[in-house]
């Protein structure tokens, strides 16, 4: 029997592409797919479990739901993701609400599961599958503007960082096969993608499982033969950044410009304790060499302050490695001891202080993209237009140097109407609440 279905997804860009195989799943099977999910017959709600933030975020989320079904406006909800897969008894203990619940190894379960919620049978189906195994491939429903879309490459982690639960909850590494990725990369371009995002929880580990080679470079270079105008790169795990893979990123000119390579920090000891393969040494030459082989090359890292060892000396040495690498964007987040993690275990501030530290960094960073905003005042930027914003009487879009979602956008004046998923030229002339603003040049379109 059809139902109607109404999908919410949490977290990050590889936990989309998860839900976005459902809604595929689902449609094919013959419900209808709804955005809003007041009158759904179900609600599924694919939670992010990374953080303890996540979790309180999935279920405030979960108890929204939980209001609109004692209103009548919904009829079950089913839970799926990371944090049903961390805290399955939690959920069906804590959360009488639900009515079933997938973790992150069984997302192809979903419509027997739904087929079993609407039976009425009273039975909380629960449904755990090997996440070592679990398929990663799949037809999509795009949830993404149709201008991006995102290529998970690769699912699990083998780096098992000591603050990270992402083992746990997806599983060993494990590469999808060259072959199935350029396929579904080509629908994407035939589809009318035009800026394809490539994820992974380490995109650059991608082939080593599976020759022991890492092939990132020669998938990316396939890439780049179809028809897409950007390709990004998420994420890139610095020690495994290989000499192919930066000429790779150098020579071929429809990958962008734009790095996201998570640190974390900069001090020996503390990324010793913390499991990660990198010294404060190598991180300063890798960003050198980048910068040097990478022309206008924009970098994202993300911190964490708080993490055991750190005392203000070692802030401090963050605070200094940062404004010696002038890092464009960074993400910095406060120490959260993970259930289940080694680093929980260790010795280190609390959360305020934490929190505090945080903020010093990012005071840091404003500096260092304040500086680089004025830098960048005068030149022209091919912009992608994502739309017109009503308030600001501009349209708005991203450069090479913003990802979808995760960056600031550029808005800028147009003396004629500006498609949304179209490229133009901007020149860029201010500074907006710490966004470039700018006007439509006098050049092409597309």
């Amino acid at each position: 029997m059809p139902y109607n279905i109404s999908f919410i997804s949490l977290g990050c860009a590889k936990n989309q592409v998860n839900c976005e195989q459902m809604m595929a799943a689902v449609q094919t099977a013959g419900h209808t797919i709804q955005a809003q999910p007041e009158g759904a017959d179900v609600v599924v709600v694919n939670t992010c479990g990374f953080l303890q933030s996540a979790c309180e975020e999935a279920i405030d989320n979960i108890l929204e739901m939980a209001e609109l079904k004692r209103a009548g406006q919904v009829k079950k909800i089913i839970v799926t993701g990371c944090m049903t897969q961390r805290y399955k008894q939690d959920v069906l203990r804590e959360l009488p609400e639900v009515d079933g619940i997938l973790g992150t190894g069984s997302y192809g379960d979903i419509c027997d599961t739904i087929d079993e919620v609407m039976g009425d049978t009273g039975l909380r189906p629960c449904r755990m599958g090997n996440i070592h195994t679990a398929p990663q491939d799949g037809a999509r429903i795009l949830s993404t503007p149709p201008w991006y879309a995102y290529l998970r490459i690769a699912e699990g982690c083998d780096n098992h960082c000591a603050y990270c639960v992402i083992p746990s909850l997806r599983g060993k590494y494990r590469s999808r096969p060259m072959e199935g990725l350029l396929e579904e990369a080509r629908e994407l371009a035939s589809a009318g993608v035009k800026e394809l995002l490539v994820i992974a929880q380490d995109i650059t580990r991608y082939g080593t499982d599976l020759n022991g080679e890492h092939q990132l470079a020669s998938l990316l270079r396939e890439l780049c033969k179809l028809d897409f105008h950007w390709i990004r790169l998420h994420y890139l795990y610095p020690d495994e950044i290989t000499e192919d893979l930066i000429d790779t990123i150098a020579q071929e000119p429809k990958i962008v410009n734009y790095l996201d390579i998570p640190i974390q920090h900069c001090n020996d000891a503390i990324l010793k304790a913390m499991n990660r393969r990198d010294t404060k040494a190598e991180l300063l030459d890798l960003l050198a060499k980048l910068r040097a082989r990478i022309p206008g090359l924009v970098l994202r890292t993300s911190l964490i302050t708080g993490l055991p060892g750190e005392g203000e000396a070692e802030l401090e040495e963050l605070c200094v490695f940062l404004r010696e690498t002038k890092i464009e964007r960074a993400g910095v987040f406060p120490f959260s001891p993970e259930e289940g993690t080694r680093a929980a275990q260790m010795d280190h501030v609390d959360m305020e202080e934490a929190r505090r530290r945080a903020e010093l960094v990012v005071d840091v960073q404003s500096d260092i993209i304040d500086a680089y905003n004025e830098s960048v005042l005068g030149t022209e930027r091919e912009v992608l237009c994502e739309g017109f914003d009503g308030q600001a009487q501009m349209c708005f879009g991203r450069s090479y140097a913003e990802s979808p979602d995760i960056d600031g956008r550029i808005y800028f004046t147009a003396d004629r109407e500006v498609e949304p998923g179209t490229f133009v030229t901007v020149r860029l002339t201010g500074v907006m609440d710490g966004e470039l603003t700018g006007e439509l040049a006098e050049g092409w379109q597309s």
